[in-house]
């Protein structure tokens, strides 16, 4: 088993970003790629439990959100979160890092390597 999951979008810099830095730093490393291998909804509310953001933070509010016509409103809850992330996988937020009772957004890239630094408790 990995010591470290990060579900990863190899199109995003900031998600290449948190993969190097693993990989730099010799973690014993799992990568999804959450586009191809998409969480089903118990695994988004798993990792919601898990999450140190709030679970609104794990939807990314870009353009694509804009053009489906969604309201930020309607999605502050892990339920409404893991339904729309079902439906649309493309709106998750990434990197997400997972290690142990712990996950985080990797944004800032600033946050990955103190994730990485901090020792599983």
């Amino acid at each position: 088993m990995s010591d470290v999951t990060i579900l990863h979008h190899p199109g995003c810099s900031t998600s290449r970003h948190a993969v190097g830095t693993a990989a730099g730093d010799g973690v014993d490393l799992e990568v999804v790629q959450y586009l191809k291998t998409p969480l089903d909804r118990a695994a988004l509310l798993a990792l919601m439990v898990r999450l140190e953001d709030e679970p609104t933070d794990l939807v990314r509010q870009d353009g694509f959100f804009t053009s489906l016509g969604l309201d930020p409103a309607d999605y502050t809850t892990a339920d409404a979160v893991a339904d729309l992330l079902v439906e649309h996988p493309r709106l998750m937020q990434r990197p997400v890092l997972i290690r142990g009772d712990r996950a985080i957004i990797g944004r800032p890239k600033d946050r990955v390597q103190a994730f990485l630094d901090a020792r599983p408790g």
